[in-house]
């Protein structure tokens, strides 16, 4: 009987400890559940590039790249038309020398033609054309009048039609240590630009996908740099999708002042009126510099907080900038 009651005594100090210790939690400050500070933040454990996500990035040129020098088709032609690592091709054009590298190029076109935001097909005509990086070959003989080359890299399987350029080594980024991700940082930035375009043409983003932004060198630009992407309530407002969600009723039935969106043809209340471009805007990610021209850069999103879209706005993070 004494073990017994030896026993429940040990559980019941026990429940009693631990009763105490939940209730002490609910009260003591945690980095969850608090007030977002710069101590409560989340902590960026970034992505780092890959070789493959530095040389398969793609790219947006403002003028259009000479295509005189192309692939014309392979061993297997023209049963194959897909070639790729270790695969013969044949390469037309000129100045080709044994043992050369080329970089095998893709210009490239969005047959849906469908505006993820408004005015993208306007900003993609200012900002040149998109081009995918499909591929690296190595001159073995040029005894022909077409080249051959063997493939020593690919990113997708290399089609006749590709542009051959010479190959140029590319800096890789250094490693980013973690840090605290401010989503309501003001602005203070003097680059900033906009995300043009996903690769392939993606419009929702997430970690590790690729981004073309239409600030470059000119503007200072280089690779490791980092941009914060960020997005404002009035592009929702905008977006035909998100839209659709300030149109429904933002009060419960039984409030006796209902809040309205401006524009008010969304919900008509008898309450406040919400203006969305008074609403903080937000930072969604960040995103490492991979590759620049003078008037663009490749960047690859390297931690994000929810979607990136085609059509974001970017900024250069100072923060970053001070700590590397």
């Amino acid at each position: 009987m004494k073990k017994i009651g030896w026993l429940l005594l040990v559980v019941a100090t026990a429940t009693w400890a631990q009763t105490a210790a939940d209730t002490n939690d609910l009260s003591a400050p945690t980095l969850q559940g608090t007030a977002p500070t710069t101590a409560t933040f989340p902590i960026e454990r970034v992505q780092m590039p890959t070789y493959a996500d530095v040389y398969c990035a793609g790219f947006i040129n403002r003028q259009l790249l000479p295509d005189s020098n192309f692939v014309a088709g392979g061993l297997q032609t023209p049963t194959t038309t897909k070639f790729t690592k270790g695969d013969l091709v044949y390469l037309l054009g000129t100045g080709y020398t044994a043992g050369a590298e080329y970089e095998i190029i893709r210009a490239l076109r969005d047959i849906d033609e469908y505006e993820m935001y408004p005015g993208q097909r306007k900003l993609m005509k200012a900002t040149g054309q998109p081009y995918g990086e499909i591929g690296r070959v190595r001159i073995v003989d040029t005894r022909s009048k077409a080249a051959v080359a063997q493939i020593e890299y690919a990113c997708d399987p290399i089609n006749p039609g590709d542009t051959a350029i010479p190959f140029a080594e590319k800096a890789m980024v250094n490693f980013h240590p973690p840090l605290r991700f401010d989503r309501f940082l003001p602005t203070s930035s003097k680059v900033s630009g906009r995300i043009v375009m996903g690769r392939d043409f993606d419009s929702e983003l997430g970690t590790g996908q690729k981004v073309y932004i239409n600030v470059g060198t000119n503007q200072g630009v280089k690779v490791g740099d980092y941009f914060r992407a960020v997005r404002t309530y009035e592009a929702d407002l905008n977006d035909p999708v998100d839209s659709l969600s300030f149109k429904a009723a933002l009060s419960e039935d039984t409030q006796m002042k209902q809040a309205s969106v401006d524009p008010s043809m969304f919900t008509k209340g008898n309450g406040p009126v919400i203006h969305v471009r008074d609403l903080p805007r937000r930072a969604v990610g960040e995103i490492v510099v991979i590759g620049t021209t003078p008037t663009t850069a490749t960047g690859m999103i390297v931690f994000a907080m929810e979607d990136v879209h085609a059509g974001d706005g970017v900024e250069l993070d100072e923060v970053q900038a001070q700590q590397q």
